[in-house]
């Protein structure tokens, strides 16, 4: 995450990422079925197979990273048994945790200042900072905990 440019000792991985982005979710909404809950777990799937690629380059490749990145996303989603394209208003919810996710680790993680980070993720709203571990983790201790978590969700 963030083209590995973060404090710490460890980088701070998509699977550390994508842990905190499903809790969020769920904390945004705890009544969410199983199955929203693992979308949110691997809205950032295609990152495993074309890397987690920072905004700016994404812009300037234009629509045909997008493309392939909604393709390998809907691929991800057949897989493992949801529908290729999510509704509307669970890929919204999903987005939002996602930029909550993006402003904390942007602010505790990148270097950002609170005031650009609200501008590119807007400021979360009833959410702070003590809530979320940000710690970044040896990659064999996040690839596990990402591994159990989506065993319960799967």
């Amino acid at each position: 995450r963030w083209n590995g440019q973060t404090r710490g000792e460890h980088a701070f991985s998509v699977a550390a990422h994508s842990l905190k982005k499903e809790a969020m979710f769920f904390t945004a909404r705890p009544n969410a079925a199983r199955a929203d809950r693992l979308a949110a777990l691997l809205h950032d799937a295609p990152e495993y197979v074309i890397g987690d690629m920072i905004s700016p380059f994404k812009a300037a490749v234009g629509g045909g990273y997008k493309t392939v990145e909604r393709r390998l996303q809907q691929a991800v989603h057949l897989r493992f048994g949801l529908p290729a394209t999510l509704p509307d208003s669970l890929k919204k919810s999903i987005k939002k945790a996602d930029q909550i996710a993006a402003w904390f680790e942007a602010t505790a993680l990148a270097g950002f200042e609170e005031a650009e980070a609200e501008k590119f993720f807007g400021r979360p709203k009833g959410f702070t900072a003590e809530k979320l571990d940000l710690t970044p983790r040896p990659t064999a201790e996040v690839q596990a905990a990402f591994l159990a978590r989506f065993a319960e969700l799967s």
